[in-house]
């Protein structure tokens, strides 16, 4: 096997396994992460995943704030001897001096079969859009966004109870496997440009993603719990204050309220009507308290059938 230098540009955890893919097959000569940043409520400076595990293999490791007219950082990458540079979930725009470094530029592992789903939320907004399958594509990274040739492209089903997290390791293990494929065959891949026409955009999650709109059919709410899971995580509100929901589920139970009411409870949730169905929240958060079920908030915190959320 022809083993490829390779310049890994990566940040978050979602990018380790990539990572660690390409390491078995092919040589690292540098790892490029975004700069470490405060985390947590004491703001300890951290530095992203990709960045700590470089520096546990000992690889050499590039951080830069910017790459738009930074000619040390340009040096650094055409000094690493890299014929060829992977993105994934890196997290900053690649001028083109940059791109144009490697011998053979830059590939990019991209979640979603482009061009659906451009940009930077393609597992979060797959899952909000209730889609069945989406799946990974090896591109050739251009200057635009998520524009490039395609290299290879594989479908993956999303299994219906799959969350953000579900889905993101699946892909995440789909990638891993591609991309080593792509860069054994790089001389021989064939590049087959996108059909523009046909792109989507899958924009940045804002902390109102997570919003539960009670009008909104219940597989929509299911399916925008799924996509926003983990962050901004789905949420509504009672009595002025955020609600935030931990877990919820589609019930059976005969709808009888208007949307967003509390029809009744069960042995584990409460039950809330929505445009078309009924949900049971399972888990919930009130604002500045810890979780409990469903039946016990309804319990403890005195709340009655027929009551109004999301307000």
């Amino acid at each position: 096997m022809n083993r490829k230098k390779v310049a890994f540009f990566g940040s978050p955890a979602f990018a380790l396994p990539v990572m660690e893919a390409i390491r078995q097959h092919h040589d690292i000569v540098l790892v490029v992460s975004q700069p470490d940043k405060p985390v947590g409520r004491g703001n300890k400076i951290t530095p992203p995943p990709v960045a700590a595990r470089a520096k546990e293999l000992g690889l050499p490791l590039s951080q830069p704030v910017k790459l738009r007219k930074n000619q040390d950082f340009l040096e650094e990458l055409k000094n690493s001897g890299a014929e060829v540079a992977v993105t994934c979930a890196y997290g900053k725009i690649l001028p083109q001096n940059v791109l144009d470094a490697p011998r053979y530029g830059f590939i990019n592992t991209h979640t979603s079969l482009l061009p659906r789903y451009r940009g930077a939320a393609p597992i979060q907004w797959a899952l909000i859009e209730g889609e069945a399958v989406t799946g990974t594509t090896i591109m050739q990274t251009d200057a635009g966004m998520d524009t490039g040739d395609i290299l290879i492209q594989q479908e993956l089903p999303i299994e219906p109870n799959w969350t953000l997290t579900d889905l993101a390791q699946a892909l995440s293990d789909q990638a891993s496997t591609l991309i080593v494929q792509a860069l054994d065959q790089l001389d021989t891949l064939v590049h087959t440009p996108q059909n523009h026409e046909a792109a989507t955009h899958a924009r940045m999650l804002e902390k109102e993603d997570g919003e539960i709109r009670w009008f909104d059919s219940l597989s929509s709410i299911v399916n925008r719990y799924r996509g926003t899971y983990g962050w901004p995580g789905s949420y509504t509100h009672h009595k002025g204050k955020r609600l935030k929901v931990l877990e919820l589920r589609a019930s059976d139970a005969p709808k009888t309220a208007e949307p967003g009411h509390v029809q009744g409870t069960t042995a584990t949730g409460v039950l809330v009507a929505c445009s078309d169905g009924v949900l049971e929240l399972l888990q919930v958060q009130p604002e500045s308290k810890a979780a409990l079920s469903g039946a016990d908030w309804i319990k403890n915190h005195q709340v009655k059938i027929g009551e109004k959320l999301g307000q």
